[in-house]
């Protein structure tokens, strides 16, 4: 059984291979056992490629010295992921998409990717609080 954790590192890699393969998702799934993370993994994926350009420019916005084509791919993702979280996936608490990306930037990301991570998506959630 996969957990939702899992399931984001999942959807970390699925969106990664996306930069540079682009494999179906159904086709990434086949060797994975994300039954009962399936739904949340296919509506995120499809979710977070459909807002990436939005997402991009409004990560974009915050990456103060860098611009967001130079972050690394996999710390992009990350952002990307968690940002989605933030503003797309009404199932989510805040608080959980932040610590989230932050655990996978941990887990996935350079150096400095927590803490940069952290303080990106945390000034984007204050900023689009509902």
């Amino acid at each position: 059984m996969m957990s939702r954790h899992q399931a984001r590192a999942f959807l970390l890699r699925a969106l990664y291979q996306r930069e540079f393969v682009s494999t179906p998702l159904a086709e990434m799934l086949t060797d994975t056992d994300a039954d009962d993370q399936r739904e949340y993994i296919e509506h995120t994926f499809a979710g977070v490629l459909a807002h990436r350009d939005a997402i991009d420019a409004l990560v974009g916005a915050h990456t103060v010295g860098w611009r967001f084509d130079r972050l690394a791919v996999l710390d992009q993702n990350i952002l990307r992921l968690g940002a989605y979280e933030l503003l797309y996936a009404d199932d989510v608490p805040p608080e959980v998409a932040i610590d989230e990306a932050v655990e996978l930037a941990k887990q996935y990301g350079t150096d400095n990717a927590p803490a940069f991570i952290n303080g990106i998506l945390d000034r984007i959630w204050k900023e689009n609080k509902k």
